[in-house]
């Protein structure tokens, strides 16, 4: 099994190279154009400001995989939910790494004090991610029709969600909003 870890600084050539990947052959995120390694850096560090987790996943000193939460929408009263990312290099596609990654950014999140986290999956024959999050314990909530066009084809958008802890009393700390928001 890899090693999962907190990003480095010096982790972002290999992520941009799988998230390249991702954009170029695959239809779970909706960027057509893959964006550079001083790119994928700045969205790691806005999210910093919001005191929510990036891993990654290592073999060696290899970077094979990354995962990272973000906000699930901008407005306030959605604070407490995160939405999870998941990119695994191609060449470690179904050999643990995504579920390894999903199970370390739901145990991050649970300790950064969010009570539920999201998964948008672009595609809905993006059977792969939509398994990986049914196995760890995702509900499918809705779809998106038609949502995004790439590859020249409409593509659906899959909503998953999990609770990280109980909703049964008032929130507790100040969600993504606690931090530089």
């Amino acid at each position: 099994m890899p090693e999962i870890r907190k990003v480095q600084v010096t982790d972002f050539a290999a992520i941009a190279e799988i998230y390249q990947d991702g954009v170029l052959n695959g239809t779970g995120t909706f960027d057509i154009v893959p964006p550079g390694e001083d790119a994928m850096r700045a969205r790691w560090q806005e999210l910093q400001c919001m005191n929510l987790p990036y891993l990654v996943a290592t073999e060696g000193d290899s970077v094979i995989g990354y995962a990272y939460a973000s906000p699930f929408r901008a407005r306030i009263a959605y604070r407490y939910g995160v939405e999870d990312s998941i990119y695994v290099h191609p060449a470690h596609k179904g050999k643990g790494v995504g579920k390894a990654l999903l199970s370390a950014l739901m145990a991050a999140s649970t300790e950064a004090g969010f009570y539920a986290m999201y998964a948008v999956i672009g595609d809905a024959e993006n059977t792969g991610s939509i398994r990986l999050h049914e196995q760890a314990g995702f509900e499918h909530t809705g779809k998106l029709p038609k949502a995004g066009y790439k590859f020249d084809r409409w593509l659906d958008v899959i909503f998953m969600s999990k609770p990280l802890r109980p909703t049964d009393g008032p929130a507790q700390g100040m969600g993504w909003a606690g931090k530089g928001v």
